[in-house]
């Protein structure tokens, strides 16, 4: 997801067949030996969150441990603004009403307390990767936490005592070594280096999805479209989602031939 006019998501849906290298990321996790998915995204944009969830659904019904890299996709930097309310809520109402088994809701709170930022939040998905804060099973499981909280508990994420109280839930970071590494700023060098690399990397926006075998695909399964300019008015039309495309990319993952 991105505003019109600065890095724009079009062609959703859109693959190809040439996976830049610098974008492309690792194709094993070493500690495990699990194969990645490197999905670039920012962490407060409806559509990665939609990818990131059918993906995991769909490795976990099949039993099959998928590891995935996030590489910070930073919409505000790019767009030069916060990712306004008015842009997202029509997206996360239309993805909700397709899917309502991602229990989003509509924010509740005050709009004062609506995120203006998502940045510190991946850092903070950055710097899980380290191993002192659990690796990349961390990073994942906090990056989740986080959508989750943002989507469907209304929960501020802009701000580092929410992060961490998010953090001290889930299983596999270590939320103390993780409020240690985000004051020492881990995490801040990466996403800015990031959002510089998927500037000239071939990374249309948020979500990209690139995987072995030169796999890449961004905004898979979505068909949609605005109805007019997302600031005077438009509205998300989300005419059909197929979620098809996780198995093709775990059978992928799996070896099994195309």
């Amino acid at each position: 997801m991105a505003d019109s006019g600065a890095n724009p998501h079009a062609n959703s849906g859109s693959r190809s067949n040439s996976v830049p290298g610098s974008a492309s990321g690792a194709r094993i996790d070493e500690a495990t030996r699990a194969p990645v998915v490197t999905v670039w995204s920012d962490v407060g944009c409806p559509w990665a969150s939609l990818a990131l969830h059918t993906l995991h659904a769909a490795a976990d019904e099949r039993g099959q441990e998928v590891r995935i890299d996030h590489r910070a996709f930073p919409l505000e930097l790019f767009n030069r603004r916060p990712t306004l309310k008015h842009i997202v809520e029509p997206e996360v109402i239309v993805i909700a009403a397709r899917r309502p088994e991602l229990g989003w809701r509509i924010w509740s709170p005050p709009e004062s307390d609506y995120p203006s930022s998502t940045l510190l939040a991946m850092e903070a998905v950055q710097a899980a990767k380290t191993p002192v804060v659990g690796g990349l099973r961390a990073s994942d499981e906090l990056d989740s936490a986080l959508r989750h909280a943002f989507f469907a508990d209304s929960r501020c994420i802009s701000i580092v005592t929410e992060i961490l109280d998010i953090a001290t839930a889930c299983e596999y970071v270590d939320a103390n070594a993780l409020a240690e590494a985000l004051e020492r700023g881990v995490g801040r060098a990466e996403v800015y280096e990031h959002w510089r690399t998927a500037a000239g990397a071939g990374v249309q926006g948020s979500p990209q999805l690139f995987a072995a075998d030169g796999y890449a695909a961004h905004n898979p399964g979505a068909d949609f479209e605005w109805t007019a300019d997302q600031n005077a008015g438009g509205l998300p039309r989300l005419d059909a989602y197929d979620s098809s495309w996780t198995q093709d990319l775990l059978d992928r993952l799996a070896g099994k031939p195309a």
